[in-house]
């Protein structure tokens, strides 16, 4: 999973990256493209080591990315472009005082900044649409299903209309090669005082699932310190959890993600993927090769593992199951693909 980090100028966006990324070299970045990737905490693979001892332990991962900016502006056209690929957004908005900048208002620099995104979306919607109706004139043959969903989307987009708000555009499979901005699942970090851990009033921006509060100077010192330290720093200040694991779930949440596992050749081993998702698809994640050759998929959900104490032991409980494609693999099922090629 990929996250892009996008704010106006003096948002934090450069603090809440060190606090999400544990990093601490943002002074020396300025400008810059900045990319790291983080584990994602989860005691059910720790568990899984404990049990196995596998000789390697890999857990999911999330990176995120900042785009630099030459300029200070949000409406830099290289911004767009490098956050394209990105699986979802993290909109950094300050509720913070900042030297020099007017009092905080949140729903006026989201509304600001999610303008920018649709205007960035209707300028590639109404390019492809002159495109379509120029290659049409000249003889050659339209998809009639990609020019009705682009002209879906500029009709929207041209009632500043978030393409997000709209699933059956946004989700549209003909549609994907665009990467639409505004399409992409968005979850918005209010980056507030280091004493406030209140959400703003929210009503004109979003629901409460796509926000967040993030004390980002404070978290941005939390990172940076030991796991006792921060233990300490958590309670001392009321944090139920860093800002890296909160955004993480959040993230998984609001992206309706969720987290397999396998014991594959003394390797144990956690893969994200969609609710709803088949073994099938799955398979895929792993290797195209289990895909192409699927057989059965041999399933164990984690609590029954636990329970059974061994892999071995759950086999003999009767708790380790075979399933087909078209079975939806759930939250913490450990997966064994039967394939042949």
């Amino acid at each position: 999973m990929k996250l892009g980090i996008v704010g106006l100028p003096r948002a934090g966006k450069s603090t809440v990256f060190d606090a999400l990324t544990k990093n601490s070299a943002g002074a020396e970045h300025k400008g810059q493209d900045r990319i790291a990737t983080v584990r994602v905490p989860d005691d059910r693979v720790d568990a899984l080591h404990r049990m196995v001892n596998p000789q390697k332990t890999i857990y999911a991962q999330v990176e995120y990315f900042l785009p630099g900016l030459k300029k200070d502006n949000p409406a830099d056209p290289s911004l767009w472009t490098a956050v394209r690929d990105c699986d979802a957004l993290l909109h950094v908005i300050r509720n913070h005082a900042a030297y020099g900048f007017e009092k905080p208002s949140p729903a006026r620099d989201f509304s600001k900044l999610d303008q920018e995104l649709i205007l960035a979306d209707l300028v590639v919607a109404e390019k492809r649409i002159e495109r379509i109706t120029l290659d049409h004139q000249r003889g050659k043959k339209m998809d009639p299903q990609e020019h009705e969903l682009l002209k879906a989307c500029r009709d929207c987009l041209e009632d500043e209309i978030p393409l997000r708000s709209k699933p059956e555009l946004a989700s549209a499979h003909r549609l994907r090669g665009f990467t639409f901005l505004s399409a992409k699942p968005i979850l918005i970090l209010f980056n507030n005082e280091d004493d406030d851990d209140r959400l703003p009033d929210i009503k004109d921006i979003a629901t409460a699932k796509e926000c967040q509060v993030i004390r980002g100077k404070l978290e941005q010192e939390l990172a940076q310190m030991s796991p006792d330290e921060a233990a300490e720093f958590l309670a001392e200040f009321n944090i139920p959890a860093s800002a890296m694991d909160r955004v993480i779930r959040q993230s998984y949440a609001h992206l309706d993600l969720i987290s397999f596992f396998t014991i594959i050749s003394n390797e144990v081993r956690a893969w994200t993927i969609k609710i709803g998702a088949r073994a099938l698809d799955a398979a895929g994640l792993i290797h195209s090769d289990m895909q192409k050759g699927f057989i059965r998929a041999e399933v164990v959900s984690f609590r029954d593992l636990m329970e059974a104490g061994s892999y071995g032991e759950a086999k003999k409980q009767g708790s380790v199951r075979l399933e087909g494609k078209a079975y939806e693999v759930q939250d913490g099922d450990i997966v064994q693909f039967r394939f042949n090629i």
